[in-house]
Order: structure tokens, then sequence, then C-alpha cells
């Protein structure tokens, strides 16, 4: 089982008719007791997950496109397990938790005591960026047994033998599975054999984020940037086409820093181009861009390329520039403008989608004004609308 959730977030239509809550709750298939969600916004939103393990021989079950949860389904598949519904009775339950907002790390410990709650005697596992900033209050937690942080997915299944080893022995070992994500500098491969949708996967192929934005924790629960070997992304993408893929979305932390710490030349475009010359793949798209990879080179790049969607998720939270100062960001309201504008330049009506803060600190109406003004300008095809949440440790938290 798999469910979205998504915050304090709303789409703002392109005519500025309406603004719609964007619904953090799925919609149950009454049938098959599965829950469908959409899972394109993997980078901003918050991702929990949860698997169980059945006594006969294990049952697991997912319906999502989220990279790493596939991935770990399938790496769990191969080890006998299945997925099941969540529902009172799994053996296991691993919950994928995220940390960008307080209210995500509520929805973390919410769905870790519900897990403990319909099944006393379960297995329940924490993993994920939520773990990974308060790993230690979650070691005191009675309703977790294994708390498992990032870089240590794909250790889950021999993480799970060792701890049912132990239990059979009568031992009792470290139920703590975290790593310093400031000092790693290992990009931790999870790829996948098949699509969870029908058609499209989606292929991650970086990590971490070099940027520290004063209001994100994420640089402190994902580690610096590492981006994946191109090769390895080929052969996942050459796989995945092989067993009927048509459509890869290319995530990241921070997707436009990928190949920085790679050798010169492998970079984000390159890997696209890559991507392109497999045969079976129709179309790419990509997750957020920071407006600073737009360029005339980049964007008359992409539009020479056939198989290439254009729709570009431009991140900007503020359209004011002593905002955007406070908040780090490396470009001006103007200068995001001059990124949008080279994108319609050569793409034609292209998809702009953006992100937005609202109330971060020391903003004022005439500051929140100049964003409206920009929004204006830029007609957005849809927005995703947060209220600036504090998060500990971070220079925002501080203002």
């Amino acid at each position: 089982l798999m469910a979205l959730t998504t915050g304090c977030s709303a789409i703002l239509n392109r005519d500025y008719t309406s603004v719609t809550p964007h619904s953090a709750t799925p919609q149950a298939d009454g049938e098959s007791n599965t829950i469908r969600v959409g899972s394109y916004q993997e980078l901003v939103n918050a991702l929990i997950y949860l698997i169980g393990r059945g006594t006969e021989g294990g049952a697991i079950r997912f319906d999502g496109g989220d990279s790493d949860e596939t991935a770990i389904q399938q790496m769990l598949e191969q080890q006998g397990y299945e997925i099941v519904p969540f529902a009172p009775g799994a053996d296991i339950y691993i919950i994928n938790t995220c940390t960008v907002t307080n209210i995500a790390d509520r929805k973390s410990r919410q769905m870790l005591h519900k897990a403990k709650k319909m099944n006393p005697d379960a297995v329940v596992v924490a993993c994920g960026c939520y773990v990974q900033a308060a790993g230690e209050k979650l070691e005191q937690d009675s309703a977790i047994d294994l708390v498992v942080g990032n870089n240590k997915k794909k250790e889950i299944p021999a993480i799970l033998e060792e701890y049912f080893r132990e239990k059979e022995e009568g031992r009792s070992g470290s139920g703590t599975w975290v790593t310093d994500m400031t000092h790693n500098r290992e990009y931790e491969t999870l790829s996948i054999s098949r699509t969870a949708e029908h058609t499209r996967a989606f292929i991650k192929v970086q990590d971490g984020c070099n940027q520290f934005c004063t209001y994100c924790i994420i640089p402190y629960a994902r580690g610096r940037v590492r981006s994946r070997r191109p090769e390895d992304v080929l052969e996942e993408v050459r796989r995945l086409a092989e067993s009927g893929c048509q459509e890869v979305v290319l995530t990241g932390i921070h997707l436009s820093s990928y190949g920085v710490d790679l050798e010169e030349g492998q970079n984000l475009l390159a890997l696209i181009r890559t991507i392109h010359a497999v045969d079976g793949i129709r179309r790419i798209r990509l997750g957020s861009l920071e407006p600073g990879i737009i360029t005339d080179e980049f964007a008359r790049a992409l539009s020479e390329l056939p198989k290439m969607c254009p729709h570009f998720h431009l991140s900007l939270q503020s359209g004011c520039d002593e905002t955007l100062k406070r908040m780090n960001r490396h470009y001006t309201a103007g200068e995001y403008y001059e990124k949008v504008e080279i994108l319609r330049r050569f793409f034609k009506n292209p998809a702009i989608t953006t992100d937005v803060i609202a109330g971060f600190p020391g903003e004022t109406e005439e500051d929140f004004e100049d964003t409206i003004k920009l929004v204006e300008k830029v007609r957005y095809d849809a927005m995703f609308t947060f209220i600036y949440s504090k998060r500990v440790s971070t220079p925002a938290a501080k203002m």
C-alpha cells in the first residue's frame, strides 16, 4: 500500500478563476482494496508507504509510481515477500517518512503509530528523511522496532532477515541503521525492472542537495549531491523499455545538479540525450528544475529532441527579491522571468508549473504582492503553494 500526502498545498488553475485544494486523501478502489495515487510531485511531497509481510512467505502490495518504493517492493518480492493492504494482520509495516514540512513529520508519526495499533505484534520499520532528521527521537518510540536512515534503504531486506534471525536466537541487536549523511558521497542505487504504472517509469538519477536554502532541511536529511552513473541509468532505461515502458520521468532531490560530482561533460543534458537514443522510449519528462539550469543552449538542445515533453517545473518560492535573498535562492524575480521567456522562445506553449512559499519570515504584504504580480505575469499552468513551515536547525528558523 502506498499513500501520497502533500501537506499544505493547492493548485492554481491557469485562468486564475479558482484555487482548489490538492487533495492529500487518495481514492480507494473498493473492489481491490488498493489505494491509487498520483506520484509526480515526489520531490516536494511527503511519500508514505507501508509494507506488510504475510505469514506464508509474506505479502506486500504497492500501487504508485515512486522509484524508491517500487525498487524496494521488487527487492522484497525477490526475497519471497508479497504486497498486502494496509490493514490489521500484516507482520511488517514499513513507513518511508518525509520531513519537508512539520505536517509531513506529524503524518509520518501518525502512520507509524497507526501501524503498531493495527497489529501490536508486528515489526514496524521507519525509514526515510524524518528518520534521518529525528532518528534519536524515533529510537525512543516504543511503536517503532527498526529505524533505517537514507542510503540504507537498499539494505532493508537484509536488515529484516537479521532482525528475525536475532529474534529466533533470543538475541536483541541494534534496531538503528542510520549514517551521517553530511559526509556521505556514495549514491545508493535503487533500480527497477518493471514499471509500477502501465507505460511510465520514474527513474531517480540524483540524490542530495548543496543549495542550503534557509528554509529547507533536505540537505541535512539527504546529504550532499550524489549523481547516479549514466551507464547505470541507461541500463535501467533499456531494461524498462524491453518490458514495455514507453515514458520515463527523470527525478532527483536536486535534479539540476546532476553530474556536478561526475567527470566533465556528464550533466543532465548529456544524460537526457543518452536516454533519448533508447529504442522503445517515446517520451521523456523531467522532475523539478532550478531556474539556473535554463539557458538558451539548454532549451534549444531540448527542443531538438522529439521525445521531450514540454513541461517544466521551475521552482519559484517567492517573487520578491528581498525574500529570495533571505531564502538563499540564487536568482532574482527578473532573472526567473527571463528563464520562463527562454522556454517559451524554444517551445510552443510549454507547460510551466512551480512552487511558492507564503509567509516566509520577514515577508510583508508588499513582498507578497510582488509574488502575486510575478505569478500573474508568468501565467502558470499549475502552482503548488505551501505555507512556510519552520524546520528546526535551519537558518530561517532563527529569523
